[in-house]
């Protein structure tokens, strides 16, 4: 792990760095000819465009969610990490909601699904119809060839319908009748469910609870933001004026912007680290998996982006460690009867794992941009 002591922190240099020397950041003679613009302006204009395009969205979606800007803050994470969100919590607190209010802020396709037990996979996917006319079968799509899929109380459905999206959540793509159709993009699964001690529940399969990126609770609302919603939502529904403040092909644009947020070797380690010290503790049965490590990078890159930088830091990992770990954990026998919460080991975790220190990840970035051009 590299180490230095910083003597004057820079502005916006979480790790600091004395500013002493030439600006790294300057573009480069090229012999004469103009000097060109470092990849490092461009990523920042990117960039700028992320922060911009999630406030317009946020502010639309807290039209609609009154109250719950951490919440808001993990649906945009989500999406610009190209995952999939999942919305637990007891019923009327607004889980479809935040769904149906982030997928009309996008000018996009938008399904919808009612999962009810009686579901059965071809309606999730689609169906082949044999056609009499033209004596061929027919794929006619379901509900998943949409770039954002609302999923409403999906553990009402049974097991066998719910294992219909795990190839749709991880692949971008759907198998029928040994045929494979690409999804579009960005594609999107948003789900909500309610805790499974409530009548006519099935618990999520492991392997779909592992393809969801985050799992949020918007929990109730305090009170000053219940009278807010009150005065506000009693007269109209606020989502039936919802307009869209972004489509289809910019959020494909956002979404390759934050793939160049740069993370540093220390800070890719220290996910590593994080991911891997679940799998140690004595009360988890079954701890994150690697698919996880790679979640966790690519939401801590969108939180960065989200917050206007171009590189990675620890704080961005810690903002987004439990809402995409803690629902991957299975925790044991004995933790369950102490009431211990997948949530609390998490922070616990956060808490115990050494922080990467004396790390710049600015002068990291520019030290890699010039390994490559070499």
């Amino acid at each position: 792990m590299t180490s230095s002591t910083p003597s004057a922190a820079l502005p916006g240099h979480p790790y600091g760095g004395n500013g002493a020397g030439p600006d790294p950041y300057a573009p480069q003679p090229t012999n004469g000819t103009s000097p060109s613009p470092t990849p490092r302006a461009t990523t920042g204009k990117a960039l700028d465009e992320v922060h911009a395009t999630a406030q317009r969205i946020a502010a639309n979606v807290e039209r609609v969610l009154v109250g719950k800007p951490d919440v808001v803050r993990i649906a945009l994470v989500t999406l610009l990490a190209e995952g999939h969100l999942l919305v637990e919590d007891v019923p009327g607190v607004g889980k479809t909601s935040l769904a149906k209010a982030l997928a009309k802020s996008i000018d996009c396709s938008v399904s919808r699904l009612q999962f009810t037990p009686d579901l059965l996979p071809s309606d999730v996917t689609g169906v082949s119809i044999f056609n009499r006319q033209t004596t061929n079968f027919e794929f006619r799509p379901g509900p998943v060839f949409s770039n954002i899929v609302v999923g409403d109380e999906i553990n009402r459905a049974s097991p066998k319908t719910q294992s219909a999206l795990l190839e749709c959540m991880e692949e971008h793509q759907v198998t029928v009748d040994g045929n494979t159709y690409r999804l579009e993009s960005p594609f999107m699964v948003i789900a909500t469910q309610n805790p499974i001690e409530m009548e006519g529940t099935y618990a999520l399969p492991e392997a779909q609870r592992d393809r969801f990126t985050a799992r949020v609770s918007i929990g109730y609302p305090d009170p000053n933001a219940e009278l807010a919603m009150v005065d506000e939502h009693a007269g109209h529904d606020p989502l039936a004026t919802l307009q869209p403040v972004s489509d289809a092909a910019q959020v494909r644009t956002l979404v390759e912007a934050v793939r160049t947020v740069h993370i540093a070797p220390e800070v890719r380690r220290y996910a590593v680290d994080l991911v891997s010290a679940t799998r140690r503790l004595p009360e988890i049965r079954l701890g994150a998996s690697p698919r996880s490590t790679l979640h966790l990078v690519r939401a801590a890159r969108a939180q960065a982006a989200l917050a206007g930088r171009d590189f990675v830091v620890p704080d961005d990992m810690h903002a987004v460690a439990v809402p995409v770990l803690a629902h991957r954990l299975v925790l044991t026998a004995e933790a369950q009867a102490a009431r211990r919460s997948p949530a609390d080991m998490i922070r616990g975790l956060l808490q115990r794992v050494p922080v990467p220190q004396g790390v710049d990840p600015a002068a990291q970035w520019v030290s890699d941009v010039r390994g490559n051009r070499q």
